[in-house]
């Protein structure tokens, strides 16, 4: 039998992505936009505070266990940015695009060598909204920013980001199955299900 977990994200890449990582595990992920709940405001300085805003949120209003991921890429010669603001970097929420471009024009000039970046996915499991000890996972993913955007996979900063494990492809060229195992995601997902598979009741 499936076990229903509400997804505190309307973003249906990551719904995916976590979707194929969880399914073994015998989760249902439902989405909180298929259930009509908004984003909470993300009033957290980090981003596990971030996380664990939206998932008592969603846990709340759906009456279920709440899985929420808030995750960015972090650039060194920019001081940490797009970071918390990585969804919104351009100014409108999901624009990945406009967001692309703006990071490109950020660092115009900077060589490759000084374009240091990684993802960071802090990711927070909570049994119910009043749960007083999350499940947190947090996973980084280090690597570059390329100087133009390479491949049609993923979603977000993939198409720029060049990881340092990743066989000289960008993540946006790599295969979902390769890039599920490799990135920031998949790696806070693989500590999550660990977890779990240790005994943590849901």
């Amino acid at each position: 039998m499936m076990r229903k977990i509400v997804l505190a994200s309307g973003n249906r890449g990551k719904l995916v992505e976590l979707g194929e990582l969880l399914a073994s595990n015998g989760i249902e992920l439902v989405p909180q936009s298929g259930l009509g709940i908004a984003d909470p405001a993300e009033t957290g300085t980090t981003f596990i505070e971030n996380a664990i805003i939206k998932a008592r949120n969603a846990a709340r209003l759906a009456e279920l266990p709440a899985l929420a991921d808030d995750s960015g890429i972090c650039v060194d010669a920019l001081a940490g940015a797009p970071g918390l603001d990585s969804a919104i970097y351009a100014g409108i929420h999901g624009e990945d695009a406009a967001n692309n471009a703006k990071l490109l024009r950020e660092l115009d000039g900077v060589p490759l060598e000084r374009r240091t970046a990684h993802y960071t996915c802090a990711l927070v499991l909570l049994r119910d909204a009043a749960d007083p000890d999350p499940l947190i996972a947090i996973g980084r993913w280090p690597g570059r920013i390329l100087e133009e955007p390479r491949g049609q996979h993923g979603f977000g900063y993939d198409p720029l980001f060049l990881p340092d494990d990743g066989g000289g492809l960008a993540s946006a060229e790599l295969e979902p199955a390769v890039k599920n195992r490799l990135s920031h995601r998949g790696q806070a997902l693989a500590i999550l299900r660990e977890s779990l598979i240790e005994g943590r009741a849901l």
